[in-house]
């Protein structure tokens, strides 16, 4: 008899960086030329790594940014393209230095309001981490 295989682990963030604003912050978002989408920077663990490691791995792969993770997001649950069930573990994480440069899998970088970000954001899963995010960093959109 054979297993089923466990679900696809994978591992992001809700990057961020303050602004000049008081209290307000930016949050970055990345184009996948692959499927055309905007989303929150995030990959599939490698062996042996944990969803921290490759939540702070992945955004630096996709964003060039080093990170400081924070507080824990919601884990998103889903069926990804090839019909297989995929885990995603989320964390709000800072900013803490680096540069953008387009690579295979991301051809585009964009910082933008948490509001501007929910519009733009592809799929609603994603959508759905910006007001978790907001309560986690302590932070308030202002006209929103």
């Amino acid at each position: 008899m054979t297993r089923a295989p466990g679900p696809v682990l994978a591992a992001g963030c809700v990057l961020w960086r303050p602004t000049t604003s008081g209290g307000l912050v930016e949050v970055a978002l990345v184009h996948r030329s692959k499927w055309d989408d905007w989303s929150w920077p995030k990959g599939k663990l490698d062996p042996g790594e944990s969803p921290s490691e490759a939540a702070v791995r992945e955004v630096e792969e996709e964003t060039g940014m080093t990170c400081r993770l924070g507080p824990a997001l919601p884990t998103a649950h889903y069926t990804d393209a090839k019909g297989r069930p995929k885990v995603v573990h989320y964390w709000a994480a800072e900013a803490t230095g680096g540069e953008f440069s387009p690579n295979d899998e991301v051809s585009h970088l964009m910082w933008l309001t948490p509001d501007a970000a929910r519009r733009k954001l592809t799929y609603a899963l994603d959508k759905d981490l910006v007001e978790p995010f907001l309560a986690a960093v302590g932070r308030h959109e202002q006209g929103a």
